[in-house]
């Protein structure tokens, strides 16, 4: 038997509109995220990454260091850089494949929501903006905000259908969660704040014995279902250990290797913990030093939101209102809502900056109460298109095309060249294509012999080092040098380099290593201390203030 639409006809012969629909979406995000991934060069952060990666690839050796992000990142990006090669694009594409495929976690949810509102969700998932950009970075945002979603999903699908499998992919989905960001940590206060406000609803509402019997429901589900959370627990530690267990080559505590399998384990469960507290909760305890920093950040976060999920934004702030003060509320609705409006506050806390991929962590909550309002806003749009009055059909192309010229003057930026002005990039992103100078740089070390075996030399107090391998560098002066390097160092591990430092110039001997960098204050120092035969390119690493000068030989 079919409905008026023909959707029970589509279920009965093994199709489903609604899943096809969520299909089209993960395949042309998943186009809008691989798409020229690696025209963009690697942001400082994601030099780091790509250089350390590397590193684990050479050596074996990798263990969880909370400064340098989640180790989801890493273990993706080596089997990424191992299978496709070390390319830009092959590096980010683990990223891009989970931020391509974060629509599909919107079927979670079908039930709760219609299923226009499913295609909503997966459709703001699919195109926002800020969700689209990051998801071609690398770093573990992306990561986190879409296993975030599906630790929710997970549990609202269990609770819809009864099923055992979303309990346990919602397990695992937070323990990847947590290995992929730092900043996961806030999903769980901010979730139980948010759970608490959807129970107290009925009670502000003016029912109490409404709240009362959502908690004792939820009691009683907790003891029914405790064979099931403790099986989850099970897959939360396991899931767990395979993410923060070190990788040991040699004497170094390694997950694979029996003898070590122990320390390892330890690693996972009590030092990786104590390495994250001593360093973020221990720095976010001491006030900021110049007093007034929250504002400011949350300022930022406000602004990066409206400029770069303005779609999310508006939509859910529509289908919150539209949901609250309906007569069939819907908790996750509200949840999702209220999770991202203290997201608003949490995260700028938890990052203490303006970071613009601090702000991906509270799209996909947004996106709840936004699949709604999108879908509200589709219904009348439609409703209008089929009036017989042609003022109606005008006016809806009007807001339609409007809402379409926004949204792709929003997204352009996704794909621009980065500027000092964009609400996308974050300062220490590269202005410049580095290209040209790379392939005269592998074309130079190919040809030459080096000083001293190296390959390249950077020259200068702010570059220099002395422990020009140590990972990662302790020496506060050490971390100056090397962060002030970046990406570079990223580009010149690709080819195998050889590298080294020195203060002057004049530290080269007679025979100078073919590749040069050095900052612009020391520009012609250097150039008449190598004299003929370089080429000198001129690198913005970032935005702005991150300048060097790279002498290739020629």
């Amino acid at each position: 038997m079919s409905d008026g639409d023909g959707t029970g006809a589509m279920r009965s012969s093994g199709l489903d509109r609604t899943v096809l629909a969520v299909a089209a979406v993960v395949a042309l995000a998943l186009v809008a995220r691989l798409a020229f991934l690696g025209g963009r060069p690697f942001h400082w952060s994601e030099g780091r990454v790509g250089y350390w990666t590397l590193r684990y690839l050479d050596t074996g050796v990798y263990s969880y260091r909370p400064a340098a992000g989640g180790p989801v990142v890493y273990l993706a990006t080596r089997w990424a850089i191992a299978l496709l090669g070390t390319s830009d694009a092959a590096a980010r594409s683990a990223v891009a494949l989970v931020g391509g495929s974060l629509p599909a976690a919107a079927l979670l949810f079908r039930g709760p929501l219609r299923d226009d509102e499913t295609v909503a969700l997966a459709a703001l998932l699919a195109g926002s903006p800020l969700l689209v950009y990051y998801s071609r970075f690398l770093r573990g945002d992306v990561l986190a905000a879409a296993f975030g979603l599906v630790v929710v999903g997970g549990a609202v699908r269990h609770r819809t259908t009864g099923a055992r499998w979303p309990i346990y992919l919602a397990a695992a989905a937070l323990a990847l969660a947590l290995g992929s960001s730092g900043f996961a940590v806030v999903y769980l206060p901010l979730w139980l704040v948010a759970g608490a406000l959807v129970l107290d609803e009925a009670r502000v509402e003016g029912a109490p014995a409404a709240a009362h019997a959502r908690l004792a429901a939820g009691v009683a589900w907790l003891r029914a279902e405790s064979t099931i959370l403790a099986r989850a627990l099970f897959v939360f530690l396991g899931v767990a250990l395979l993410v923060f267990a070190p990788r040991g080559g040699g004497t170094d505590p390694g997950l694979w290797n029996p003898a070590t399998l122990p320390a390892a384990v330890a690693f996972a469960f009590v030092e990786a913990p104590e390495r994250f507290v001593s360093l973020r909760f221990a720095a976010r305890l001491a006030p900021p030093a110049d007093g007034n920093s929250f504002l400011p950040a949350v300022a930022g976060y406000a602004r990066t939101l409206v400029a770069t999920a303005w779609p999310a934004l508006a939509f859910g702030l529509v289908g919150f209102l539209r949901d609250r003060y309906s007569d069939d509320a819907r908790g996750v609705i509200g949840f999702g809502a209220y999770a991202a409006g203290f997201g608003l506050l949490a995260f700028p806390i938890a990052s203490m900056g303006v970071e613009p991929w601090t702000a991906v962590h509270v799209v996909p909550l947004l996106a709840l109460p936004g699949a709604v309002g999108l879908a509200w806003v589709a219904r009348g749009l439609r409703s209008c298109g089929r009036a017989s009055d042609p003022a109606w059909l005008v006016a809806a192309l009007l807001v339609a095309s409007a809402g379409l010229v926004g949204y792709g003057a929003t997204a352009a930026g996704v794909y621009a060249s980065p500027e000092p002005g964009s609400e996308f990039a974050q300062f220490a992103q590269p202005s410049d294509d580095i290209e040209p100078m790379l392939a005269a740089a592998g074309a130079a070390i190919a040809d030459g012999d080096g000083s001293d075996g190296a390959d390249v030399a950077y020259v200068g107090d702010r570059l220099y080092t002395d422990r020009e391998y140590a990972l990662p560098p302790v020496d506060p002066a050490d971390r100056d040098a090397w962060g002030a390097r970046l990406p570079l160092q990223w580009y010149f591990e690709r080819i195998d380099a050889e590298t080294t430092s020195v203060r002057t110039a004049a530290g080269f001997g007679a025979d100078a290593p073919p590749v040069v960098v050095t900052t612009p204050d020391r520009r012609v120092t250097v150039n008449t201390n190598l004299g003929d035969g370089y080429r000198q390119y001129d690198v913005r690493l970032g935005l702005w203030n991150r300048q060097v000068v790279v002498f290739v030989e020629q």
